[in-house]
């Protein structure tokens, strides 16, 4: 039997995953023509992950598309991840792997989806709270508090220009303060907002049960690198963010292992080369082609395809909403970004390994 942490909640194993600090790219939906599920580049996919390295898979979340829920796919695309997580050997051999599902919806819907992910192995959900949006703060946490019973949470701060909620830093100190919460992906795309859940969290006395994760994929190498130092009465508190949940890294997925290893290596000597604050912007770049900001991120998810397509692990940007594509010009901007950054892909490691994870 898995040992456990002190809490309780995760295998150690995969509690010092997260603990230290992971990539957990945030997983695709792979489709054929027809816009129906396609197996063998869904499982590709996850294999390219746990080859280039990436600490674990995030899947039925955004990048998933939340759709897949009402297209009878939750529970097929959620089994096809854990299995291929539990049959594949990675390159360098089998280790722990942090496995989050994503879980939405109103209370009754979200604690049905954590008991199916919990069902099938995985530790912890993801809860996103856009089917709650406007609603009070008071009823959300009674939602997360309910979905908590069935699953160890990883919060989720999601920008509101793709169905988030704002929230207070009250919020998510009592948020923080629910036992069953392991981890907090923020994704507000804003640096206020950022704050207010790191403030949450230290006021709530949880900055060594809770791990933060970045998922401002518009602000990765500064979340990565950045001492937070907060104060709580006369003590003065440091926390950092460990790793990243992101939808930007479910591409160029064995570069950001690289780039999260030299941030975590630079910030533990508390000196960051001017070469790597450069590359935030560089990364930020990149991001603003993926994710379509020129038109509110109307492409986000599109955009990602449009990498993998190109890299040969998708065969087509399909989504299932056929209206969600790419946007006038988004093609040329992930040119533009690709060649500006060649060494920010991994468009040669995916060439080398494509057809292993092709195969039977």
């Amino acid at each position: 039997m898995a040992t456990t942490d002190v809490s309780g909640l995760l295998p150690e194993s995969v509690s010092q995953v997260l603990r230290q600090g992971a990539v957990i790219p945030a997983h695709p939906l792979a489709l054929n023509a027809q816009r129906q599920l396609d197996p063998v580049r869904q499982r590709a996919l996850s294999r390219y992950y746990l080859d280039a390295g990436s600490g674990g898979l995030a899947v039925g979340v955004h990048t998933t598309q939340f759709a897949i829920r009402e297209n009878g796919l939750y529970a097929p695309v959620l089994e096809m991840a854990m299995q291929t997580a539990h049959d594949w050997t990675p390159l360098g051999g089998k280790r722990p792997l942090a496995m989050i599902a994503g879980v939405a919806g109103p209370t009754g819907q979200a604690c049905a989806e954590a008991a199916t992910a919990k069902a099938m192995g995985y530790h912890a959900g993801l809860l996103s709270l856009a089917a709650l949006r406007g609603a009070g703060e008071t009823e959300i946490l009674a939602h997360c508090r309910a979905v908590a019973q069935v699953i160890p949470l990883v919060g989720f701060y999601l920008q509101p220009a793709v169905g988030g909620v704002v929230l207070s830093a009250a919020f998510w100190e009592a948020f923080a303060r629910i036992e069953q919460v392991v981890a907090i992906k923020m994704a507000p795309f804003n640096r206020y907002r950022t704050l207010d859940v790191i403030r949450g969290v230290v006021a709530a006395r949880a900055e060594d049960r809770i791990t933060l994760y970045t998922g401002n994929d518009d602000h990765i190498v500064l979340d990565l690198v950045t001492p937070f130092h907060v104060k709580r009465g006369a003590e003065s508190v440091q926390v950092r963010i460990r790793g990243g949940l992101l939808g930007h890294w479910s591409v160029w997925t064995h570069k950001a292992v690289a780039l999260l290893q030299r941030c975590q290596q630079e910030a533990a000597r508390d000196h960051v080369s001017a070469q790597l604050l450069a590359l935030d912007s560089q990364v930020t770049d990149g991001n603003s082609a993926l994710f379509d900001v020129a038109h509110d991120f109307a492409g986000c998810i599109a955009g990602c395809h449009e990498v993998l397509r190109r890299q040969g692990l998708l065969e087509g940007i399909w989504c299932l909403d056929p209206h969600e594509a790419l946007s006038p010009g988004q093609a040329e901007e992930i040119t533009r970004v690709s060649q500006a950054y060649p060494d920010l892909t991994d468009d040669d490691f995916v060439a080398q390994h494509l057809a292993r994870w092709l195969g039977a």
